[in-house]
């Protein structure tokens, strides 16, 4: 496959807190919730997270399903909870499966409730911290559990700073955190998936060069859909940068002296697969592990 070489590594300095902020906090809270992405529901797991949660009970949520492949994010869902993982399918924008949250977490705190009720102590809260990559949908994911604006959203990295505590009816408490990621990406892979969805800002990657990976990507896994959006068939043996090309000739995209703009087609290129407007697409499949 043809590809660009990328070096992608984005940590800003307030992560190096955040990380330190939610070490000392999780000892607050009986459960971990990780919110991934479910188009790249390995890329999006950050690595440090396991050892931030230590033996708490864990719970992911593959939340932006309406952007995703359904057929790969339900093999996702069965993979997790074979390897012992509680897993749920949630679109936070419309609200999809976010009713499953709570059912989930009483179900991985099931030990602990039992506990409590031995205890008389059946009307605590539990509370659950709240964690994933920057721009994965994690304050949207809450505002929609909670039923109102209780946390910041946005769909920029970086948003939320530090630990917001949002209470969710009299049982449920959630701790919002801040989008984290790690220090170095594990390959290139990972970081352009990261890059793709909007995890890494735009401004610190060569969006031409990750523009042109993500086509060769598309015509790998979803041929009919980058067809069918750009109105040209992608051959198998053409380069990204040629796919480029061709895509911002059929959009218009031309500069003076007939040059090919691929800057603005990278640009669209990149927002029309965040948006979904392309299609439905999963750029990580359980099988390719």
């Amino acid at each position: 496959m043809d590809e660009n070489r990328i070096n992608i590594q984005w940590f800003p300095g307030h992560m190096t807190k955040a990380k330190r902020m939610m070490a000392d906090s999780v000892k607050l809270v009986d459960a971990v919730c990780e919110i991934i992405d479910a188009r790249i529901p390995i890329s999006s797991r950050n690595p440090e997270l396991g050892d931030i949660a230590g033996s708490r009970p864990h719970l992911v949520i593959l939340n932006r399903t309406d952007l995703a492949d359904p057929e790969v994010t339900r093999r996702w869902v069965k993979y997790f909870r074979d390897n012992g993982i509680y897993a749920i399918e949630a679109d936070s924008k419309s609200g999809k499966g976010v009713n499953k949250f709570s059912e989930g977490v009483r179900e991985v705190l099931k030990d602990k409730l039992e506990q409590y009720a031995a205890k008389g102590q059946a009307s605590r809260p539990l509370r659950v911290m709240v964690a994933g990559i920057p721009n994965v949908g994690k304050s949207t994911f809450i505002n929609k559990v909670a039923g109102r604006k209780a946390a910041l959203a946005s769909n920029k990295p970086g948003v939320t700073r530090g630990k917001q505590w949002i209470t969710i009816g009299k049982g449920l408490e959630l701790m919002d955190t801040p989008g984290l990621l790690w220090p170095k990406f594990d390959s290139q892979e990972v970081g352009e998936n990261l890059a793709y969805t909007g995890a890494v800002k735009d401004d610190v990657v060569d969006t031409e060069a990750l523009a042109a990976n993500l086509m060769v990507k598309l015509r790998g896994s979803y041929p009919q859909l980058l067809e069918a959006r750009y109105k040209f068939k992608p051959e198998p043996e053409a380069k990204g940068w040629e796919l480029l090309e061709n895509a911002a000739r059929k959009r218009g995209f031309l500069i003076s002296g007939g040059e090919v703009d691929t800057e603005r087609m990278a640009a669209i290129l990149l927002d029309e697969f965040r948006s979904g407007k392309i299609g439905r697409i999963s750029l990580e499949t359980p099988e390719n592990l």
